[in-house]
């Protein structure tokens, strides 16, 4: 799988461009289900990954893109299932991070890519 940020607010995973943040589980893209986390954003200052929206759990490693600047907040909810699941947690800007997951096995490696801030 080949993922690249192309510029603020798009990311192309497989030469299809996506306008909108997304998660990759077992090879396959879809949209990210961010609309439960959004009660969060006072506390964070921006709707963070929490456990109220879909995470996708079945890997090894999930990589985390963070936004352009790396701004997405991670709820330490959800770094702490990641380490009670044993799963690593790898949270990068999401141009390192879409480098990471072209580089990765897809059959261990599952990942949410947020394509602003």
């Amino acid at each position: 799988m080949k993922a690249r940020l192309i510029e603020f607010g798009v990311v192309e995973i497989d030469d299809r461009r996506y306008d909108r943040d997304v998660v990759v589980a077992h090879g396959r893209v879809g949209r990210r289900r961010k609309k439960a986390s959004r009660p969060l954003r006072d506390h964070y200052g921006h709707t963070p990954l929490s456990l109220r929206e879909p995470i996708p759990w079945d890997c090894r490693r999930l990589i985390v893109g963070t936004g352009v600047d790396g701004a997405l907040p991670i709820a330490d909810e959800v770094r702490d299932e990641a380490e009670h699941r044993g799963i690593e947690l790898v949270a990068l800007p999401t141009a390192d991070a879409c480098r990471l997951l072209s580089n990765a096995d897809l059959d261990d490696t599952a990942a949410v890519l947020h394509v602003t801030c």
